[in-house]
């Protein structure tokens, strides 16, 4: 499955380069739905929320209203199933000092939560990114099973950077659970859509769809 991404800073549509600095504002929400209609799932990230200093809740909730979407952005899991969410991104609060949150992670819909296990440097990555666990996602995929419907996998490294991303990791990332995966991060080109394609990993895009790298005409003949 191909994923367009959304993502919301500011009540506008943004894409970053590594989660840090703004590279392009999209198009409003609703021409943005337009544009990607032809896809059966959308991912909206209100990276306000996910950073702390606010959120785009009325932008969420339109969007889930007239999609089928699955939304992160801060420790929000039922306001964001309120606002119309098919699924919840957990992705901070998913972890602790030292490992995995059982506790908080036990409470949620499992069916509903799909986990973001973001990487840079070979380490998971939370609180926007600027903050590493220690952990490699390798190590605790299998431990998040009981907790969640699929993994949201970011290659960090790469994000927003149009350099490509690595298919070798997304290919560890698949040996090491059944569970749905998605991949995003630096995902640049058809073929490597193609290659996660063919690993059953989904791919979730934004940067080289808002750039145009990538045609929404050519990435809906895949589906």
């Amino acid at each position: 499955m191909i994923i367009p991404c959304i993502d919301l800073m500011d009540g506008k549509v943004v894409q970053l380069v590594q989660g840090r600095d703004k590279a392009l504002e999209g198009a409003s929400p609703a021409e943005m739905l337009r544009k990607f209609a032809p896809f059966p799932e959308i991912q909206v990230i209100d990276l306000d929320a996910a950073m702390g200093r606010g959120s785009n809740s009325d932008l969420v909730r339109f969007i889930a209203s007239r999609s089928k979407a699955r939304v992160g952005g801060g420790v929000r899991f039922r306001e964001l199933l309120d606002q119309g969410a098919h699924r919840v991104i957990v992705g901070t609060a998913a972890f602790t000092a030292t490992g995995v949150n059982q506790a908080f992670l036990s409470e949620l819909d499992r069916e509903r939560t799909t986990i973001a296990v973001d990487s840079k440097d070979g380490r998971i990555v939370i609180k926007g990114w600027r903050e590493s666990t220690g952990l490699t996602a390798e190590a605790v995929l299998h431990e998040l099973e009981p907790y969640c419907s699929g993994f949201l996998c970011t290659y960090v490294d790469k994000e927003g950077m149009m350099q490509g991303t690595d298919l070798d990791w997304f290919r560890r990332l698949r040996a090491a659970t059944s569970l749905e995966l998605t991949a995003a991060g630096g995902i640049a080109t058809l073929d490597e859509v193609r290659a996660l394609r063919e690993m059953k990993v989904h791919a979730a895009l934004g940067m080289a769809i808002y750039t145009g790298r990538l045609s929404l005409d050519e990435l809906a003949r895949l589906i």
